[in-house]
């Protein structure tokens, strides 16, 4: 007992001095990296095949919005001392039944799609078995791997493929010569024609939805507690979105010099074009080495998700209980963070963790055998361009109330930043709904 207290007050003490900062950088390098899936991959891929590196300020300013959601998530977390769902049921019973269903859909979907994303680098580096298989495969391993693993091991073992991924693209990028002039011309604003919905995509693309909520409880398994940490937790956001902003304008660049006039189909397979003409341009290692960061990417996104709206679901249980206005978290904000720590820590070993990393992993199989399970796509797809706006707004109602401090509350800065991209993705969503409906 008098050990877990020494620990808690170790990790309470903020670090000083940039190196003890930049052993603490973690949580944003998961949450950033979680985000950019194959579907990412291939949305930037097939941006530059079409128009170059026209639209690289698309990706910078992606960067810029998806760090200032970010830093919104982290601050209420450190500021209110209570999570993000604790926020939303605060705010009323239809935040918390809005996010519970979409995390029910979401999960089914996403479950196949993030393991039939792994398979295909599988399936390219080793044959043997089809792309199903190993999706399967894949799935079994990632329950496995966070079913056993708590939280520092987890964050090591997600950091060495984040390295990975983020060296061997950008490696590549650096292969294909860019034309220097052409990518200063691309951070200059331009809309070509027929280009909305590809900006929208690279603004969107950037560091992930649903896993940007699953950030505070990865600093709270940290131990990261109170307003002392926000200047940390700032750092450890710059880090994560502007490695993950690096990695995406890399992508874009590969796809604008490889494959620049392409007509490309809006498929993971395009990815396995772009290494097959990696391999013809420059020989096998190029090909090899480009799968390896497909692989890293694809890994990053399952094992983050499996591992992070696990926790959210989590969380989404004890908080669907309570009675209507109901205020968790009792004293000052780093009293309650640290129940909330070890809320999050415990968590890992709970039935409703245990039990949605069950159902990412197992139903969704039963997908991979449907050629096209168009309907529930469909409302997956809704559902997951309506929670950029939705964690916006929710973040400025939030962050702009009593129920933080006024050190935890939102500058002109962040208002202005949470205003933008509040109304970009509702536009995405907009465009969205008009795709798949008219």
């Amino acid at each position: 007992m008098a050990g877990e207290t020494e620990r808690a007050d170790e990790l309470t003490a903020v670090p000083q001095g940039w190196r003890a900062k930049a052993r603490q950088v973690g949580p944003g390098l998961l949450a950033a990296a979680t985000g950019v899936g194959a579907g990412d991959l291939v949305a930037t891929m097939v941006a530059g095949a079409r128009f170059g590196t026209v639209l690289l300020w698309a990706a910078v300013l992606g960067t810029v919005l998806k760090l200032a959601l970010a830093e919104g998530v982290g601050r209420w977390h450190l500021a209110s001392g209570t999570t993000l769902l604790d926020g939303w049921r605060r705010l009323g019973y239809w935040a918390t039944v809005f996010f519970g269903a979409y995390m029910i859909i979401w999960g089914f979907v996403y479950g196949a799609t993030a393991m039939s994303a792994v398979g295909l680098p599988l399936n390219a580096l080793f044959g043997g078995l089809s792309v199903r298989y190993w999706a399967m495969i894949a799935g079994v391993v990632g329950l496995g791997l966070v079913w056993a693993q708590r939280y520092a091991v987890f964050e090591k073992f997600m950091t060495v493929l984040v390295l990975i991924k983020f060296v061997s693209v950008v490696s590549v990028a650096a292969l294909v010569s860019p034309d220097l002039d052409a990518l200063a011309t691309g951070l200059v604003p331009r809309l070509p024609e027929g280009s909305t919905i590809y900006v929208l995509g690279l603004i969107g693309g950037v560091g992930g939805t649903i896993t940007m909520a699953a950030y505070g409880y990865w600093m709270f398994a940290k131990g990261w507690r109170g307003i002392g940490w926000l200047s940390m937790m700032r750092l450890d956001n710059a880090v994560g979105y502007i490695m993950t902003g690096i990695f995406v304008i890399a992508m874009l660049i590969v796809g604008a010099e490889i494959l620049l006039g392409q007509d490309l189909t809006e498929s993971d397979r395009g990815l396995l074009t772009l290494g097959t003409e990696l391999g013809e341009r420059y020989g096998e290692w190029a090909r090899i080495l480009f799968l390896v960061g497909f692989l890293a990417v694809t890994s990053t996104s399952l094992l983050g998700v499996w591992n992070g709206v696990s926790l959210l679901f989590t969380d989404w249980t004890r908080t669907i209980r309570l009675p209507h206005g109901a205020e968790t978290g009792t004293g000052d904000a780093a009293n309650a963070a640290a129940g909330a720590a070890y809320e999050a820590q415990a968590a890992e070993r709970s039935l409703p963790f245990r039990g949605y990393l069950l159902w990412l992993t197992f139903p969704p199989m039963l997908l991979l055998f449907i050629d096209r399970p168009f309907g529930l796509t469909l409302v997956y797809g809704v559902l997951g361009a309506a929670f950029m706006p939705f964690l916006g707004i929710t973040l400025l109602l939030l962050l702009n109330s009593k129920r933080v401090g006024r050190d935890g509350r939102s500058g002109r800065l962040s208002n202005t930043l949470l205003v933008v991209a509040s109304g970009l993705f509702l536009v995405l969503f907009a465009t969205d709904l008009v795709e798949r409906f008219g």
